[in-house]
């Protein structure tokens, strides 16, 4: 009996994972609380996989955890719990510190045994996620409340706390921010820009990118909504190719040389036909506009092409 349950709870887990990805595209589109409790159906029955006031979704009956929450922050507060990467470039993801934590903390600690994979949902608004999955747990911290968590087959075979040399300790950190903050990075610009190009306001979210202002390598080039545009895939290459330039009041630009070509509707019709107007689609709050100092900078490289 206990091993047709484990087995069920295990087709259950990669039911799960595998709607997750269906859902969000590969973890590129985000997911609202309403959908991770009511949408994933198991035997015809609702299976949430997401507590109300609880970070750690352990299933009635299950000795792993399915999935952990980092809150979205909100009204510019911090998150409630500093989620972060530790000195070996991997990250970590802390204990619940109540009494009412203990049999949770416990599921993370049979999910971390068993190495069973976890959906990891990290709020980008509150009652938005991005769906990071599968994440899984290697070792436990205990002084600092913490069990540190690998995003990728790579991670999980660095042993946690041990020296780490400077080259991989960087390529660890980039396969963070792939998986991790790129795709958070990208929701975000995508809710901002409500999925449409900044440019023509195509709505299509497969055929758009959150592209950035200013690139991630410079230190202006955080990934924040403020240095992204949402940006059709030819607007976006148009973007990266100093072809199309961005005003800082919002202008769009064509370069010269493109405006005198003829080749057919394409180029008259997706380029030269947005030279001189303003960007059709923006974020509707004022922080989350594109940056004009950053536009500036941006459009004297487009300038000096």
């Amino acid at each position: 009996m206990h091993v047709t349950a484990q087995r069920t709870d295990e087709e259950v887990r990669a039911g799960a994972l595998a709607w997750v990805d269906a859902v969000t595209l590969g973890g590129t589109v985000p997911v609202t609380r309403e959908q991770l409790a009511n949408d994933f159906i198991v035997r015809g029955d609702r299976f949430p996989l997401i507590d109300r006031g609880r970070g750690i979704r352990k299933p009635v009956g299950w000795r792993a955890a399915l999935s952990i929450m980092t809150a979205a922050p909100t009204s510019g507060q911090p998150r409630p719990y500093d989620d972060e990467e530790g000195p070996d470039g991997l990250h970590r993801y802390k204990l619940r510190r109540d009494q009412r934590g203990t049999a949770e903390n416990e599921s993370l600690r049979a999910a971390m045994r068993d190495q069973s994979p976890l959906i990891w949902l990290y709020g980008i608004r509150p009652g938005v996620f991005n769906a990071i999955s599968p994440v899984f747990l290697t070792a436990e911290e205990p002084d600092e409340d913490q069990f540190v968590l690998a995003l990728t087959e790579e991670q999980r075979r660095v042993q946690p706390g041990s020296p780490v040399e400077s080259l991989l300790r960087r390529y660890l950190i980039a396969e963070t921010k792939r998986r991790l903050h790129q795709p958070v990075f990208a929701s975000q610009v995508m809710l901002a820009y409500e999925t449409k190009c900044a440019v023509c306001t195509l709505a299509h979210r497969e055929l758009l990118d959150a592209a950035h202002i200013v690139p991630d390598n410079h230190p202006l080039g955080l990934p924040v909504v403020a240095n992204g545009l949402a940006l059709c895939k030819i607007h976006h290459a148009a973007y990266d190719g100093n072809i199309l330039g961005i005003r800082p009041d919002y202008v769009v630009e064509i370069h010269s040389r493109l405006l005198t070509e003829i080749d057919g509707p394409m180029l008259t019709y997706g380029l030269q036909g947005h030279h001189g107007e303003r960007l059709r689609q923006i974020p509707r709050t004022r922080i989350e506009l594109p940056d004009p100092d950053r536009l500036a900078q941006r459009y004297l490289e487009f300038r000096a092409a």
